[in-house]
């Protein structure tokens, strides 16, 4: 080994079937051995976690609305990305609208790449889109590196990213098998929702916009991609699911060999309807958080298995579009920007339902990085692997300021929060992009581009 060799060691490193001592031996940004605590080796650089302090794989998050180019000033990747480098996050997927191109052509990838090249403090891969009219368009993204698609089963919210609808679908969906790519989808149905959207309640009350979003819309975009996914043979994944009645729906089909997966997001097991006061937009989020009971649904579905893994779902926008002085639900932009916390909050809620740190990372890593096949190098501490890891204090206490996210613009239900979970330092490929409270080094992150 050299001077620029590394070794981590700590008492408490997550490795794949237990927490356990050991000492993380890293050569060109990869891990090449996991050794006992004691094993170390002359002239290599060594990091001591304290005894207090866990060392786990970096996170991956596969759901993440950067906005850029077109939309910059909504978020933009270099602010994206340290925000995900100080929450511990070492690889991201960025969702394919928001930005003006989307990323529904090839050539929307590559102003997306354009944009994103020499700013990004993690490494990036990136989604492309189905919409209606462009199944031509699927094949050349998926050559050109796309981990996946998505699709809105709803208006998704800008015009340049229309949604499909079932006859889109069933053109869309046998090219996807024929590719084996992955469709990801926001799974609301737009007729529940017209429906539900006749009243004469305050736009300001919160349970206003909750009954205009009902269970009902998800439920049944659930069952319509149940059955497309088994008529068509297409991998499937749910993404931010909010209601628990489509868990007993999603683990039937499972258990009888459809290729279909869900996700949810830490604002769905923290927080609940009951609790969000009037006016107060910052939580609105589209499908939206739901009632105490449909959030310990939740986690029991995460127990059980049939939901994956957690996600952020990162959608920030300037603060005038989130109507905080009128505090109008009804016209307030609908997302939630909590790219940085997505730790803590998991974290505190899961320790305080008996969940443990192997449960954590399978959530936050393993999971994500299994959806988009980079479980061969990420999300693991294991040789052969990339050298992303996070070193964080599960016990030490976390007062949530929105004004110190690193993320564009300081809006945040979480927003003085009591949270547990500290990150102290967030190494990408054996260099050290996070330490303490500020952003070290430069924009080094890679694009995870599938070409193969």
């Amino acid at each position: 080994m050299n001077e620029r060799d590394l070794i981590i060691r700590g008492r408490r490193v997550v490795l794949h079937d237990r927490v356990a001592p050991a000492s993380i031996h890293i050569h060109n940004e990869k891990i090449i051995s996991v050794a006992d605590f004691n094993s170390l080796i002359p002239n290599a650089e060594l990091v001591e976690a304290g005894d207090d302090t866990v060392v786990m794989p970096g996170l991956v998050d596969t759901h993440v609305h950067i906005n850029s180019p077109g939309r910059t000033e909504w978020e933009g990747f270099e602010t994206a990305t340290q925000a995900a480098a100080a929450g511990g996050v070492t690889t991201l997927i960025d969702m394919p609208l928001n930005s003006i191109p989307p990323t529904t052509t090839k050539e929307g990838l590559q102003a997306k790449l354009q944009a994103a090249r020499d700013n990004c403090f993690v490494d990036v891969g990136f989604w492309g889109g189905v919409i209606p009219g462009n199944v031509a368009e699927l094949e050349p993204l998926k050559r050109a590196g796309v981990v996946g698609f998505k699709c809105f089963l709803v208006p998704s919210g800008v015009d340049e990213f229309p949604h499909v609808t079932e006859a889109d679908l069933r053109l869309a969906m046998p090219e996807l098998t024929r590719l084996d790519a992955l469709l990801i989808v926001h799974a609301e149905l737009p007729d529940p929702i017209e429906k539900a959207s006749h009243t004469s309640a305050s736009p300001r009350e919160y349970s206003t916009f909750l009954h205009s979003r009902p269970r009902e819309a998800e439920n049944s975009a659930i069952e319509m991609m149940i059955r497309l996914s088994r008529d068509f043979g297409t991998r499937v994944h749910i993404v931010h699911l909010s209601s628990a009645e489509a868990i007993p729906l999603l683990r039937d089909a499972q258990s009888t060999g459809v290729k279909i997966t869900a996700e949810t997001c830490p604002h769905y097991l923290h927080f609940s309807a009951e609790q969000i006061p009037a006016g107060a937009t910052e939580y609105k989020c589209c499908p939206p958080i739901r009632e105490a009971d449909n959030r310990e649904a939740l986690w029991a579905g995460l127990a059980e298995n049939t939901i994956g893994f957690i996600v952020s779902d990162h959608s920030p926008c300037p603060g005038s579009m989130k109507q905080q002085d009128s505090g109008d639900f009804a016209t307030a932009w609908g997302g939630i920007a909590s790219l940085q916390l997505r730790l803590p909050v998991v974290w505190s809620d899961a320790q305080r339902r008996g969940f443990k740190l192997g449960d954590l990372t399978q959530w936050l890593s393993v999971g994500p990085a299994t959806q988009v096949k980079l479980d061969r190098q990420k999300g693991m501490i294991a040789p052969g692997y990339d050298a992303d890891l996070v070193l964080w204090k599960p016990e030490q206490h976390l007062r949530v300021a929105a004004s110190e996210l690193l993320h564009r613009h300081k809006i945040s239900p979480y927003d003085g929060e009591n949270l547990q979970g500290v990150v102290q330092k967030t190494f990408l490929r054996g260099r050290k992009i996070y330490d303490g409270d500020q952003i070290t080094g430069s924009a080094a992150g890679k694009f995870l581009l599938q070409t193969r």
